[in-house]
């Protein structure tokens, strides 16, 4: 029986429902095993836990210590830095890469001066870019708490931002009014993926058990070289959680290009830089490197341009702050950074 660590959030347990899933018709028997948090059990905000870093650190504690044998993160929501003794096992087909609004119509057809939330840095930037007339509200919470906050449920925003995947894996795709495309909206590095992550020696690429094996059966081999280019450009730039910066990998003919952007909290300068990389190479790790090194070039293009100038590539949400046109409304009975049941991936 392989134990397979989630997180207790609705999104988390789906998330890890559908790679069990995905084990379960290749013959592996799978149990889910909720790991309690850090962030779900202490109090105070997810910045000064150590931002969303905290839960993927408990749940690969849980890993190395054999409480669980694989572990199912959004792998946006990984930190960069690699963990000795772990590996990403497998990245399973990829969900959508976008952003979508969730309002009564489309963000053109907002009336001036409406109100947008959204917990995202790089989604506020865009969003000013793209109506800087409007209000970009901070928000925080699980992805029901944030719909609940649209004027359409008895709430006090006229629309907010969040991420296409995440509103399917919970069925709530009925609550989009318009999918952004990479051009309005460039999403988060990684986003729509999962990271199956396992010891090493249970890796597709070193071990011969049957979870091994499993895990290069569930493997999609253009996810994982999109993900991995796409963290790499975050990597490069030494870039914060908070930092306002895009990615997008997608397949091209012979290879994947990648496009990476650095953009002002205010939304009115925009970075960008693009490469094109193969993926012929025959082994895991040569794939992974190629990815990174794609990454890398990006990021040091968009150092070269100014990227460091136009805005703060080290911000955390520790240190963010409301600007003219933002607020963060954390009240009494609204989910916000004390909220243990916050869906980090949904940012």
């Amino acid at each position: 029986m392989i134990r397979l660590g989630t997180r207790g959030s609705e999104l988390a347990r789906t998330q890890s429902e559908s790679v069990a899933q995905m084990l379960s018709t290749l013959g592996v028997k799978v149990e889910l095993t909720i790991i309690r948090t850090d962030g779900d059990h202490m109090a105070g905000s997810l910045a000064r836990l150590g931002g969303v870093g905290v839960f993927a650190a408990t749940l690969r504690t849980a890993l190395l210590e054999g409480e669980c044998d694989l572990a199912v993160h959004s792998f946006k929501d990984l930190p960069t830095a690699p963990v000795p003794g772990l590996v990403i096992g497998a990245v399973p087909p990829r969900a959508a890469t976008a952003d979508a609004f969730c309002g009564p119509a489309t963000l053109a057809e907002l009336d001036s001066g409406a109100s947008v939330g959204t917990g995202s840095p790089r989604r506020a930037a865009q969003l000013r870019a793209l109506r800087p007339d409007l209000k970009v509200v901070d928000i925080r919470g699980n992805v029901g708490t944030r719909l609940a906050r649209r004027k359409l449920q008895g709430g006090d925003l006229d629309g907010v931002v969040l991420a296409k995947a995440g509103l399917a894996r919970l069925g709530r795709e009925d609550a989009i009014s318009e999918e952004f495309s990479a051009q309005q909206m460039l999403p988060a590095p990684s986003q729509g993926a999962l990271a199956v992550e396992c010891r090493s020696e249970d890796a597709p690429w070193t071990g011969s058990s049957p979870l091994a094996v499993a895990l290069g059966m569930i493997e999609d081999r253009a996810a994982r070289a999109s993900a991995h280019a796409e963290r790499a450009v975050l990597e490069g730039l030494q870039a914060g959680c908070a930092a306002p910066v895009g990615a997008h990998a997608q397949l091209t003919q012979g290879g994947m290009r990648l496009v990476g952007a650095v953009i002002s909290i205010d939304g009115t300068k925009k970075l960008s830089a693009e490469c094109t990389f193969s993926l012929g190479q025959q082994t895991v790790p040569e794939r992974d490197q190629a990815a990174r090194q794609a990454g890398l070039q990006v990021a040091q293009e968009l150092l070269d341009k100014g990227a460091a100038q136009i805005t703060d590539l080290q911000a955390s949400k520790t240190h963010r702050r409301p600007t003219h046109d933002s607020q963060a409304l954390w009240a009494p009975g609204i989910s916000g950074p004390n909220d243990p049941n916050a869906d980090v991936s949904a940012h």
